[in-house]
């Protein structure tokens, strides 16, 4: 065992070109496992490219995904290791494009060696393959203290936007802005409210006027609205089908998430609370926390910064064309909800749904892998 060379997980040059789970490796898996405590689990969707006989995934392919459980399962119980013996065996074929469930546990362990077992499965629980496998222990890790350490090349996060994502809030602010624009004589129209809708409120502000407005004409205009926006929205603001849900069940997954809003912070605080969700956000970043709007990309980068994403491993839920256009020029992958704008006015998203129920966690993630 004194010959063995040093084996460690912290290296990104080592890990990230691993062929089952490295970020960086162009024809690599790229799974990312998670840790309950008893086993690791990972998912993946094989393609094309993962094939032997035509349709079928190769069996390499599966033993591999057996195998990285399995490892992933001492690292997590904090033990670096190299496989020594691996048995495996294979239930059926696996047709392309077929989800699967990769879990693994340690079943036994000795003063130099881990015995462990993996299941791969079908999304419905349908076993595909099994493994055993035994490992000589070449070192401690600490990823039993912090299994974090163990993906942070491979965290993915969701950022949310708030108003039209999450909470139907668009009659609320119409009407606020409307009575307050109206108290200056001026009319503010349906259509001009969605084509700012989703912007900042010092960018709407000048744009309703038609010329220039001081810093202290602005926040009398926006306290004034808000301040109207809130007295209606706490009585009457739902959300919109699926949010809720979907929100928690990322935070039961383990799923990194934040939420970037033009909002103030006090709006996202009545919001969040009367849904039960406000402490499901790791990071919330409101309008005071940017010096602008969208369609900059600057509110989601900040959110990617805070939670230690990488933006390429970051997908944006959005309603808004000025917010799939920061999505995309911040470099995330993008989901567009017609809540607000046509389809076609949100093409540039790289998925459009109808409604928050079609997504599931697995699909968003999946955009990421794609």
């Amino acid at each position: 065992m004194s010959n063995w060379p040093r084996i460690t997980i912290e290296q990104a040059r080592d890990y990230s070109l691993c062929f089952c789970c490295g970020r960086d490796n162009p024809i690599g898996l790229k799974l990312s496992f998670e840790w309950d405590g008893k086993e690791a689990r990972a998912e993946f969707t094989p393609s094309e490219v993962h094939q032997g006989w035509q349709g079928i995934i190769h069996g390499g392919i599966i033993v591999s995904l057996l195998d990285e459980a399995m490892t992933y399962a001492a690292l997590f119980e904090g033990n670096m290791c190299v496989t020594a013996e691996l048995q495996a065996r294979l239930k059926r074929p696996v047709p392309v494009n077929e989800s699967l469930v990769v879990t693994a546990s340690v079943v036994k362990r000795t003063k130099k060696l881990l015995t462990s077992r993996a299941t791969l499965s079908s999304k419905g629980g349908d076993v595909v393959a099994e493994g055993t496998s035994t490992q000589f222990i070449a070192g401690p890790s600490d990823v039993r203290a912090n299994p974090e350490a163990m993906s942070k090349n491979n965290e993915k996060a969701v950022l949310w936007d708030l108003d039209g994502v999450i909470v139907d809030t668009a009659p609320f602010h119409l009407k606020s802005w409307q009575n307050t624009f109206g108290k200056r004589g001026i009319k503010y129209t349906q259509e001009e409210f969605k084509r700012t809708f989703g912007q900042r409120n010092e960018t709407i502000i000048p744009s309703v006027l038609g010329r220039p407005a001081s810093e202290a004409e602005v926040k009398e205009i926006v306290d004034e609205k808000e301040a109207s926006f809130r007295s209606m929205a706490r009585k009457g603001a739902k959300p919109f089908p699926g949010a809720v849900a979907l929100i928690k069940e990322m935070a039961q997954r383990g799923v990194k998430t934040a939420l970037v809003t033009s909002t103030p912070v006090e709006n996202i605080r009545l919001l969040l609370d009367a849904l039960g969700i406000f402490d499901l956000f790791q990071v919330r970043i409101s309008a005071e926390d940017v010096t602008e709007g969208k369609p900059s990309p600057q509110g989601f980068l900040l959110a990617a910064q805070k939670l230690a994403v990488k933006p390429g491993n970051c997908v944006v839920i959005e309603d808004a064309v000025a917010g799939v256009a920061a999505a995309k020029r911040a470099e995330m992958h993008c989901v567009a909800v017609t809540n607000t704008h046509p389809r076609r006015r949100l093409k540039e998203a790289d998925l459009i749904v109808e409604t928050l129920e079609e997504l599931t966690v697995d699909k968003l993630l999946g955009l990421i892998r794609a």
